[in-house]
C-alpha cells in the first residue's frame, strides 16, 4: 500500500444493518431500500472492500448499538493520513455503501447459495401450501 495509512480507530465504521434491505431506516440502513441488499454479512462486506482495494478490518466482537443482536462490523480506510483517497473512485461513506450494497448480491459465496435454493425449490413438495386449522 503506498502511503501512510490512518491508524484504525480513525477508519469509517460500516455495519451491515447499514445496507440490508430487510432493515428500515428507523432500524438503522442508511441507504435506500431500492439500492440495499438483502441480508449482508460482515465477511461480505469485507469481501468488497478488498475488490474495490480498500484496507479494511472485521470487528466480530461487536454489535450494532440499537440491535445488540446484529454482531459484526467492518471498519474502511477511505483517506490516508496526508488526506489523499485510498480510491478515487471511492470519496465518501455513502459512495462506499452504495458500492458495497451493489457488489454484495454478485458475492460468490451469495450466488452458490441462490442457485441452491433455487434447485431446492424446483424439487419440492407438489402439496398445494394450503392447509388449515383442523376442525374439533
Amino acid at each position: 500500500m503506498d502511503g501512510q495509512v490512518l491508524s484504525v480507530k480513525k477508519w469509517n465504521i460500516i455495519y451491515p444493518i447499514y445496507i440490508n434491505s430487510k432493515k428500515t431506516i428507523a432500524e438503522g440502513r442508511r441507504i435506500c431500500a431500492t439500492k440495499a441488499c438483502e441480508n449482508p454479512t460482515c465477511i461480505e462486506i469485507g469481501d468488497c472492500c478488498s475488490y474495490l482495494k480498500l484496507p479494511f478490518a472485521i470487528e466480530i466482537d461487536k454489535a450494532y448499538p440499537r440491535d445488540f443482536m446484529q454482531i459484526g462490523r467492518v471498519r474502511v480506510c477511505l483517506k490516508r493520513e496526508d488526506g489523499t483517497l485510498v480510491n478515487p473512485a471511492i470519496r465518501s461513506k455513502k459512495q462506499l455503501m452504495l458500492r458495497v450494497a451493489e457488489l454484495v448480491p454478485k458475492h460468490p459465496g451469495r450466488v452458490k447459495k441462490q442457485e441452491a435454493a433455487v434447485a431446492s425449490t424446483t424439487s419440492g413438495s407438489s402439496k398445494s401450501g394450503k392447509a388449515g386449522k383442523k376442525k374439533r
